[in-house]
């Protein structure tokens, strides 16, 4: 190979990445090989030999022609200098569902970039004792797209099934014997259904639970707007349903409505007798008997902490699983100290947290298993 050609082929490409031109090791060899093969003589060829073997980006061509016309041109690698890069204006909008025009600020001359972001994710995992007005808004909007329903169990009603087994179902196989002579070739039968657990959800609304009685309590309206088995109770000095409260898609409505049925809001705490009064009048009689029971407490209870045990033993008896939600356990160096909490903890299938969003996501996963 003629040392002119290595030559110009080495100085085009340290040319090239003098100016950020990102040549690749081997494009020299490749860029000397194909000089070899059609000459520096034709410049056009030339061109052609440098454009597709140093080229890799095709906003490097303005580079690589200005390089290419230096050195075929006769001038000196040192003339050459950058072209200035266009000023880009960022723009940084918040991922919402509405832009202000005024905030957005004035158009600008040129590219611009527009970058976007989203608080959602930090919010999924933000304290609700911690999060502002706005925040809790828009965790309160996050929650409606929560699915809450409860496990599935067999049911005691039997339905039609193509598989051949079960009860054989003597009416449907009869009627099919018509079209065969009467003679039963193929037989019809059932088996048990499924169907959904009843679930109920027990808030505490006491003073204690201040932070954390709203976010609950629209967690609730969520499984209640879907139409699903739900029964909710608040607890605090007493117990009182809000079941029929919490039915209105309007979740403010919903929370305005239970509001006003909820006499102990921010009140004293007696967890024992509220559980007591709960187990007497619905739970022990049938409506937690099969059920996921739910308790949404930090287990403060100014009561006796026997009965409080006492009540959480009779409704973990009768339903199918019971799950403590305590805002408090993700704390840092967390015991489940508290006279409450620890005189229910033996009778408790599951202590979980319910401080945010995504504790609350995870709670209605563990719901529906």
């Amino acid at each position: 190979m003629p040392a002119d050609i290595e030559a110009v082929a080495v100085t085009v490409t340290r040319t090239l990445r003098g100016l950020g031109v990102a040549a690749p090791p081997d494009s020299t060899v490749a860029f000397a090989s194909a000089l070899a093969e059609v000459g520096v003589a034709n410049r056009g060829l030339a061109y052609w030999a440098g454009r597709a073997t140093l080229v890799q980006r095709p906003e490097d061509v303005p580079i690589y022609d200005r390089v290419f016309e230096a050195v075929f041109g006769g001038r000196r690698a040192s003339e050459l200098v950058a072209a200035p890069e266009a000023e880009e204006h960022v723009t940084v909008l918040v991922d919402s569902d509405e832009v202000d025009g005024e905030d957005a600020g004035d158009p600008v001359d040129g590219p611009t970039l527009t970058l976007r972001w989203s608080d959602r994710e930090v919010l999924r995992d933000k304290d609700f004792a911690t999060c502002t007005a706005d925040e809790l808004d828009e965790a309160h909007r996050l929650m409606a797209d929560l699915r809450v329903v409860g496990a599935r169990r067999r049911s005691r009603r039997l339905r039609p099934t193509r598989r051949t087994r079960g009860v054989i179902d003597l009416r449907a196989t009869s009627r099919r014997s018509l079209r065969t002579g009467g003679e039963a070739l193929r037989t019809a039968h059932r088996e048990p259904g499924h169907r959904l657990r009843r679930l109920v959800l027990l808030c505490d609304v006491s003073g204690s639970m201040e932070a954390y009685a709203r976010a609950l309590v629209r967690f609730a309206h969520t499984a209640v707007a879907g139409r699903t088995q739900v029964e909710v109770f608040t607890l605090g000095t007493r117990c009182t349903r809000i079941t029929r409260q919490l039915r209105s898609r309007d979740p403010d409505a919903a929370l305005r409505a239970a509001a006003v049925a909820v006499d102990d809001w921010s009140g004293g705490t007696r967890l024992g007798s509220g559980l007591r009064a709960f187990n007497d009048t619905w739970g022990v009689k049938g409506m937690a008997r099969g059920a996921t029971v739910v308790i949404l407490s930090d287990g403060w209870d100014r009561g006796d902490p026997e009965v409080l045990a006492e009540q959480v033993r009779r409704l973990h008896l009768v339903a199918h699983k019971l799950i403590w939600v305590n805002p408090l356990k993700v704390t840092p160096g967390f015991a489940p100290i508290a006279r409450g909490m620890a005189a229910a903890l033996p009778h408790v299938d599951e202590l979980v947290e319910g401080h945010s969003l995504r504790s609350l996501e995870s709670l209605a996963e563990l719901i529906r298993r």
